[in-house]
C-alpha cells in the first residue's frame, strides 16, 4: 500500500494523527523526570548485623561468615563482600544484571531468615536492604538554634521537619546526620555497686523488667470485658531515681543511692561541622524515578513554611546538586533548539527555497516531540543520555523529508502538478527511505542491549534515537508529500538546483573528484591508487592519535564540590579526629573559589560509622562565578581592557575545580598522622583492587609488594590499602579455675563489662516514656 499516496488524497487524518501525537508529546515533556543520569536498577543487596561492643574478631567469626555461607549459594550470585568494623558486620551480595532486583532481595531474606538462629543471641536484628547505586543525596541542609541544645535541635529534626517532608511526592527518604538522640543516663557509682554487692549487669536487667507497661491479658467484670495492663513505667526521671532496686543479700536500695541519674542526650559518635560552627544536618534523597528538579522544589516550599513557622530555627542549604542537574537540562534544551535551527539554515542555503525548507523543517518538531511521549511510556527521563540521543539525532531527523522534496522537485522540473509530482515521486523513493531509516534503527537499537551497567546507561540511548528516526519515517511517509502537493508550486521546480549550472563551489568538488580517479600523478602513478594511499595514510595516523586519546566512561565534570575523605590511626578518639579535619579546614579555608566546607567526624564518605574516619564536603562556589574570575584575570593581564573594565579585579584567584582540588590535596599533605584521600561522589576510589590470599601473612606481603609497586608509578596518586589495621585493645582472659569456683562465666564477665562501660545493647535497654515518646536509659 502507497501510504504516501493515501496521505495526500486523505490530508485530514494525518494532520489529526500527528496533532494528537505533538499534544501528547508535549504534555509527556511536561511530566518526564528530569535527572542528572538515567535511573538504572542494579541489583545489590546488603545484610548488616549489629552487635554493640563486639570486636571485629568475634563478628568474623560469629556473624560475618555464617551470613556468607547462607547467601554464596543463592541463584545468581555474582560476588559477596564483607566489612566487619566495631559492633557491626555489612555483606554486599551482588547478582547478576539478569537478576529481578526485587527476586534477590527476597532470596538474601529468606537466606539470612534460615540461619537467624544461628547468630549470636546479643545481635540486634538483621537488616537486609537494596542497594541504591544512584541513591544519593541531592540537597543537603544545616539547621541551627541558639535557644536549643543539641539534643532538642536533632528531635527538631526528626520530628518536625521530616514530617513536613516525609509523604511528598518524589521524596525518597531524609537522613539527619550529627547531633544526638535524647537518652536518660544512669551514671553508677562502682564504689557503691561494690559495697552493696550488685553489678551494673544486673541494675540494668531489673530496670529493663520493671519498668515498663505490659499486657496483662483480659478479665470479665460485672457484664462486660475489660483488658488488663500491668503498669510499671516510671513516666518521670523523678520517678526513675526512686525506684526500687533488690540486693543479692536480699535488702534494698533506691536507684539514687548507687549512683547519678542525668536527663542527658547519647555519647557522640559523630559530629557535623559548616565552617567550623557544630550543626546538625539533613540529606534529602529522591525516590527511584523521581525528577530531581521537581523534589528540590517541593523540598524549598516545604521548607518554607517550617521556617515561617520557627523563625528561630535557622535552616541553611549547604550543598546542592540539583543546580547541575538543571543546569545539563537548560545546556541541551538550548544546544537541542540551536542545532534545530541551524539545521534549517543548512536546508535552506541548499535547498534555496523557503517552501521547501518550510516543509522540510517541519519534519524537526513532528519527529522530535512525540519522542517524548515513547519515552514517559518506557519510564525514561530527560538526562544527559536521552538529551544526547535527541541531540544527536537533530540532523538524522530531515534526511528522509531532504530526500522526499529533492525528488518530489525533480518530478515538477519534468513538467508534473505538484499534486501528481508528490504522488509518483513519494512512490518512486519509499522503498529506499524506508531501508534508509531502518538501517539507521538497526545500528541503535542494538546499544540499548548492551550488558552491565554501561548497558543500563545506554538504553535510553539507543531507543531514544530509534524512537525519533521512527517518528521521522512517519513524517516523511505521511505529512512530507502531502505538504509538498499542497504548497509547493511549479515555481518551486529548481529547489536545490541553480538555473545558472552548477556553482563555483559544486565546480570545484567535481575537478577534484576526476583529479582524484583519472590521469597519472607525477606520469607514472595512477590517481586513483595515489588517493586509496593516501586515505590509508590518514586513516593509520588518526588510529594513532586516536590511541593516545585517555579514555573514560565520561569525560571530567566540574560540579562544584570536592569530596576527602580522611583517616586517622587506630585508636584515635572523636576529639582528634575533629581536631585534625579542623586543622585541614583551617589550612584549605582560605583558598579562593571555596565558598564553604562541611565536616563530618566519626564517617567515612560512604557512611561507614568509626571515630577514627571523618568527610569533608568542600563546596565551591558556582562555576559561573568562578569563569566571571577566570575573565577577571584575563583582563587584568591586558591594560586596555583593564581600564574599560575597572571594576573586575583578581587576587590570584584559583578558577577551575581541577585547579583548586591541586592546591587543597597540596595544603592538606602536610597535615601530619592523617591518611587523606580523595574519593568520587560515591565515596569511592577511582581505582579499586580486591586482592585475596589464603593466609594474613601472605595477604599482608602481597599488599605491601603491590603497594610499592604502584606507588612508583607517576601517574597514580594516594596509592594505599583499605584491610584491617593493628589497632589497640584491652583483652581480659578469664581464670578458669576461680571462674568456676565462683559460678562466672565468660558470657557474664563479657556482659557485666559491656553494661558497666558502654550500656547494653540498644534493643535490650529500658525505655521511660516522656514526652510522647521513647526515651532509653543506658
Amino acid at each position: 500500500m502507497n501510504f504516501s499516496a493515501w496521505s495526500i488524497r486523505n490530508p485530514i487524518a494525518p494532520i489529526l494523527a500527528f496533532f494528537i501525537l505533538m499534544v501528547l508529546g508535549w504534555q509527556s515533556f511536561n511530566a518526564l523526570p528530569i535527572t542528572r543520569f538515567p535511573n538504572i536498577d542494579f541489583p545489590l543487596v546488603a545484610v548488616t548485623v549489629a552487635q554493640p561492643g563486639a570486636a571485629p574478631a568475634e563478628l568474623e567469626s560469629q556473624v560475618t561468615k555464617i551470613i556468607e555461607d547462607a547467601v554464596v549459594s543463592i541463584t545468581g550470585v555474582k560476588n559477596v563482600t564483607s566489612t566487619v568494623n566495631d559492633g557491626a558486620s555489612t555483606t554486599a551480595i551482588e547478582f547478576s544484571m539478569d537478576v529481578p532486583t526485587d527476586q534477590a532481595l527476597q532470596d538474601v531474606k529468606d537466606a539470612v531468615e534460615s540461619v537467624r538462629g544461628d547468630l549470636p543471641g546479643g545481635v540486634n536484628e538483621p537488616s537486609v536492604v537494596k542497594l541504591d547505586v544512584e541513591g544519593q543525596a541531592i540537597m543537603t541542609f544545616s539547621v541551627t538554634a541558639p535557644d536549643m541544645t543539641v539534643e532538642e535541635v536533632s528531635w527538631f529534626v526528626d520530628d518536625v521537619i521530616k514530617r513536613a517532608l516525609q509523604g511528598k511526592s518524589g521524596i525518597g527518604r531524609i537522613s539527619r546526620f550529627g547531633g544526638a538522640d535524647r537518652e536518660i543516663r544512669i551514671e553508677l557509682d562502682p564504689v557503691k555497686l561494690d559495697s552493696y554487692g550488685i553489678t551494673a549487669s544486673a541494675v540494668n536487667g531489673q530496670l529493663r523488667q520493671t519498668n515498663v507497661n505490659l499486657g496483662a491479658g483480659r478479665s470479665e467484670i460485672g457484664n462486660g470485658e475489660q483488658s488488663i495492663r500491668t503498669l510499671g513505667d516510671a513516666k518521670s526521671v523523678e520517678n526513675l531515681a526512686n525506684t526500687i532496686i533488690s540486693l543479692p543479700s536480699g535488702r534494698f536500695v533506691r536507684l539514687s543511692e548507687l549512683g547519678e541519674i542525668v536527663d542527658s542526650y547519647q555519647e557522640l559518635r559523630s559530629t557535623t561541622k559548616l565552617d567550623g560552627s557544630q550543626v546538625v544536618s539533613f540529606a534529602i534523597y529522591r525516590a527511584k524515578g523521581a525528577s530531581e528538579v521537581s523534589v528540590a522544589e517541593t523540598v524549598h516550599a516545604a521548607l518554607d513554611e517550617v521556617r515561617a513557622q520557627h523563625p528561630n530555627v535557622g535552616i541553611v542549604m549547604v550543598d546542592d546538586t540539583v543546580f547541575y542537574t538543571y543546569g545539563n537540562y537548560e545546556a541541551a534544551i538550548h544546544t537541542l533548539l540551536e542545532g534545530s535551527l541551524l539545521a534549517v539554515i543548512v536546508v535552506f542555503a541548499f535547498l534555496r527555497n523557503w517552501r521547501a525548507t518550510l516543509i522540510t523543517a517541519i519534519a524537526l518538531p513532528l519527529s522530535a516531540v512525540p519522542t517524548f511521549w515513547v519515552m514517559d511510556l518506557l519510564g525514561f527521563s530527560l538526562n544527559l543520555v536521552s538529551f544526547l540521543a535527541i541531540t544527536l539525532a537533530t540532523g538524522i531527523l530531515v534526511d528522509d523529508a531532504i530526500v522526499e522534496i529533492e525528488n518530489i522537485a525533480r518530478h515538477i522540473r519534468m513538467g508534473k502538478t505538484p499534486y501528481r509530482a508528490a504522488i509518483e515521486a513519494a512512490d518512486e523513493i519509499g522503498l529506499a527511505v524506508i531501508a534508509t531509516t531502518f538501517t539507521i534503527i538497526a545500528v541503535f537499537v542494538p546499544v540499548s542491549f548492551m550488558g552491565g551497567i554501561p548497558g543500563q546507561y545506554f538504553m535510553q540511548f539507543g531507543l531514544t534515537v530509534a524512537v525519533a528516526v521512527a517518528f521521522s519515517l512517519l513524517v516523511a511517509r505521511l505529512i512530507t508529500p502531502m505538504m509538498a502537493a499542497y504548497l509547493m508550486t511549479t515555481k518551486d521546480a529548481n529547489a536545490g538546483h541553480s538555473e545558472g549550472g552548477d556553482g563555483a563551489l559544486m565546480r570545484g568538488y567535481l575537478r577534484a573528484v576526476r583529479a582524484s580517479t583519472q590521469g597519472k600523478l607525477f606520469g607514472y602513478i595512477r590517481s586513483y591508487y595515489a588517493t586509496l594511499v593516501a586515505a590509508i595514510v590518514v586513516l593509520i595516523i588518526s588510529v594513532g592519535f586516536m590511541l593516545q586519546i585517555p579514555g573514560a566512561f565520561l569525560p571530567p565534570e566540574d560540579v562544584s564540590r570536592i569530596s576527602v575523605s580522611v583517616e586517622l590511626p587506630p585508636g584515635s578518639t572523636l576529639e582528634q579526629t575533629d581536631e585534625t579535619t579542623e586543622a585541614m579546614r583551617q589550612a584549605i579555608k582560605d583558598i579562593e573559589g571555596i565558598k564553604s566546607v562541611l565536616v563530618i567526624n566519626g564517617a567515612s564518605p560512604t557512611g561507614e560509622r568509626d571515630l577514627r574516619n571523618g568527610t569533608l564536603t568542600v563546596i565551591l562556589d558556582s562555576l559561573d562565578h568562578r569563569l566571571l574570575l577566570k575573565l577577571s584575570e584575563t583582563v587584568n593581564s591586558i591594560p586596555v581592557l583593564h581600564y574599560l573594565i575597572p571594576d573586575l579585579t583578581n587576587n590570584g584567584r584559583t578558577v577551575t575545580q581541577k585547579e583548586i582540588e591541586t592546591e587543597i590535596f597540596a595544603r592538606l599533605a602536610a597535615i601530619p598522622d592523617a591518611r587523606v584521600l580523595k574519593v568520587d561522589e560515591r565515596g569511592q576510589r577511582e581505582l579499586t583492587y580486591t586482592i585475596l590470599a589464603d593466609t594474613e601473612e601472605d595477604l599482608n606481603r602481597a599488599v605491601e609488594m603491590l603497594e610499592t609497586a604502584l606507588s612508583g608509578d607517576p601517574l597514580l596518586a594516594n596509592v594505599s590499602s583499605d584491610g584491617a589495621v593493628p589497632r589497640p585493645e584491652i583483652q581480659v582472659t578469664p581464670r578458669a579455675d576461680e571462674a568456676a569456683r565462683l559460678g562466672v562465666t565468660t558470657a557474664v564477665i563479657a556482659e557485666t563489662l559491656r553494661v558497666a562501660t558502654i550500656g547494653d545493647v540498644d534493643g535490650a535497654l529500658a525505655k521511660l516514656s516522656l514526652d510522647g515518646r521513647q526515651i532509653p536509659v543506658r
